[in-house]
């Protein structure tokens, strides 16, 4: 007598292996690509002196797009606007990104190597660990929203180390966000969702660079 497998039946877990899988290289591939879109909009607005809060406000106009346009169903669309994304986010840390390679054109080379490494150690323990971290994510969201809260503060108050703090605090939370956003990539391998959760990821991988060139930076010029 033919097995369930045989006949068609079985082999539902490997299927649903093989479309985590898909899903996880679609995924990667469009933070990849979004990443692509950032160094070209760096190195589009390298001469750019004004006008950067344009861009910005059109990165967050992108991400709001991004949700209506998952929710209709317009993949193709939310890919677009993960690209336009990524490209306006270069163009608005373009002068920040040249203002840091010209003073140590080492320190960008190495926030990029180390935020690698990084994502990749969060990113694959938030993928294989049998722990909700939907709690701590929630506690990281609240984290974040103090942490800016102290970033205003020092921008008015000499606060020693306030440098040191926010960059350690920072990572911290990222961290935390980073592997909660790989959960979410292994426990929801839907090809709709994926601009969404790249779109997450790739925020994750951004805030940390960031946060690992302004503390690189910091202890080169100390």
């Amino acid at each position: 007598m033919p097995t369930y497998q045989e006949l068609g039946f079985g082999g539902g877990a490997a299927l649903t292996g093989d479309r985590a899988r898909s899903v996880f290289g679609q995924v990667m591939g469009l933070v990849a690509v979004t990443i692509g879109f950032t160094a070209l909009g760096a190195y589009v607005g390298h001469g750019m002196q004004k006008g950067g809060f344009v861009f910005i406000i059109l990165a967050f106009v992108c991400m709001f797009g991004m949700q209506f346009a998952t929710r209709a169903g317009r993949q193709q669309l939310a890919t677009g606007l993960l690209f336009g994304l990524g490209l306006c986010f270069g163009l608005f840390l373009s002068p920040v990104l040249v203002l840091y390679a010209q003073s140590d054109p080492g320190v960008v080379a190495e926030a990029a190597g180390t935020t690698a490494l990084f994502t990749a150690g969060l990113g694959a323990f938030g993928y294989s660990t049998r722990r909700d971290l939907s709690g701590i994510a929630r506690t990281a969201f609240w984290a974040l929203l103090a942490l800016i809260v102290f970033g205003l503060i020092a921008s008015f108050v000499a606060i020693p180390h306030a440098n040191l703090i926010y960059c350690v605090a920072g990572l911290v939370i990222f961290g935390a966000f980073t592997a909660f956003d790989f959960q979410r990539l292994s426990q929801n391998p839907s090809y709709q969702a994926a601009p969404l959760i790249a779109c997450s990821i790739f925020l994750d991988i951004l805030n940390v660079f960031m946060l690992l060139l302004n503390l690189f930076a910091g202890g080169s010029r100390n």
